[in-house]
């Protein structure tokens, strides 16, 4: 795979995204929806699922709760595939796929119970906007589950042997991504965008970022 960043949400990039989710990343949506949901105690109300990408972790959600979810996301193509995905799973009454921007989003100050996002964080422009944008429209008593984690570390290791023979970069871009060195800087950035009260959860299996309103 030697899409650009950008190629990986359009067209065939999407396709190929949704193939891998449905593939070697599948066990993984489950196992963190129970994460979400045990370590956010938030199981109904609204949930907003930012770079949803093919909707896996928004479906997963959906299935262990009784949230109304919508799966946000900037990419047309990719939203596309989430429908499609959210028709095939007979959700369509509590998923729904809503394009936008994680820099300027479409909701009213403090509306939103629970805000939680899968790996789309590390390709945000300018993350220390969208952290304010997501705190600002979280309601007092809500909650995010945001960044990169893969459930357990034996998830972890098995996606990674799977994706070694998909894309032989993967790997090493996994592994900048989870660095102490990045998730550092997300703490500098979660200050600077003002976020009083939220934790950076790092182990074996990735990271979260819990804010807390």
């Amino acid at each position: 795979m030697t899409d650009t960043a950008q190629d990986q949400f359009t067209g065939r990039g999407a396709g190929k995204m949704d193939t891998i989710a449905k593939g070697p990343f599948a066990p993984i949506y489950p196992v963190i929806a129970r994460q979400i949901l045990e370590t956010c105690g938030i199981v109904r109300g609204t949930c907003i699922d930012l770079g949803c990408g093919p909707g896996h972790l928004a479906l997963a959600l959906a299935a262990e709760s009784d949230l109304s979810i919508d799966a946000f996301d900037a990419s047309p193509d990719m939203l596309a595939i989430a429908e499609q995905n959210i028709l095939d799973a007979g959700l369509s009454a509590r998923v729904r796929p809503i394009p936008g921007d994680v820099h300027d989003l479409p909701y009213p100050d403090g509306s939103v119970d629970l805000i939680v996002s899968r790996g789309s964080l590390f390709f945000w422009e300018d993350r220390e906007r969208a952290f304010a944008e997501i705190y600002r429209v979280l309601r007092p008593g809500g909650r995010t589950f945001v960044g990169g984690g893969f459930g357990t570390a034996a998830l972890k290791a098995a996606i990674t042997e799977k994706m070694r023979t998909i894309d032989p970069e993967w790997e090493a871009k996994a592994a900048e991504r989870m660095s102490r060195q990045n998730t550092d800087a997300i703490r500098r950035e979660l200050e600077t965008a003002g976020i009083p009260d939220c934790e950076v959860i790092h182990d074996e299996a990735g990271f979260w970022i819990v804010m807390r309103k």
